[in-house]
């Protein structure tokens, strides 16, 4: 066998990183071998010999370093489901583009939902048209909080308010040019709790 190269170190402590951050696990010593274009057994000697020197800890079968450790491996599935106007309430359909990882360490837990931003009655409130919005499953609201609330079978993103004296609820724009929109009652569907945006 070859003496043990600090380069080939190196290279499997990378792959064994990059092959824990695509697949939430550590490789076996037959997929590092063939990564790396070694014999299994040799690389079994290099694991070995890498965790004496704590380049990485090994138990024999579980492989993590200082980068896999610090890795938060909870991520949640978040449907995508279309563009939300902010001008006047439209029919919303729920329909999926696609599904995204959302990493807990981030975005918290719960259920969520990912909304298209269209239109521009929430700009003074960061969100722009075409922006996406990290929305959590809820029926309640607080006062404050951007919603997306269901008004006669429309879905409308807007600030949410109550007019307790009235007995109104207040669905305000974030736009100056726009005026509020005053219901009896509305379906909160979710309350909005992150913006992802281009720069």
């Amino acid at each position: 066998m070859r003496s043990k190269s600090p380069e080939l170190m190196s290279e499997i402590k990378k792959y064994i990183e990059d092959y824990y951050l695509q697949n939430r696990q550590s490789p076996s010593t037959t997929k590092i071998a063939e990564a790396v274009g070694i014999a299994r057994g040799t690389a079994y000697k290099y694991l070995i010999e890498m965790a004496e020197k704590n380049m990485i800890e090994y138990d024999g079968q579980e492989i993590s370093t200082n980068v896999t450790r610090k890795y938060s491996g909870e991520q949640t599935q978040t449907p995508i489901v279309g563009s939300i106007p902010c001008g006047s309430p439209q029919y919303e359909e729920e329909n999926i583009e696609e599904y995204v990882s959302l990493p807990a360490a981030i975005f918290g837990k719960g259920d969520f939902f990912i909304l298209r931003a269209s239109g521009q009655s929430m700009i003074e409130a960061g969100i722009d048209d075409g922006d996406l919005v990290v929305v959590k499953k809820q029926v309640e609201a607080n006062e404050g909080d951007i919603v997306v609330a269901l008004v006669d079978n429309q879905n409308t993103l807007k600030r949410y308010f109550r007019d307790d004296e009235n007995k109104k609820i207040i669905l305000h724009p974030e736009n100056k040019k726009m005026k509020d929109i005053i219901v009896d009652e509305c379906c909160i569907q979710g309350v909005a709790c992150h913006i992802i945006k281009e720069l």
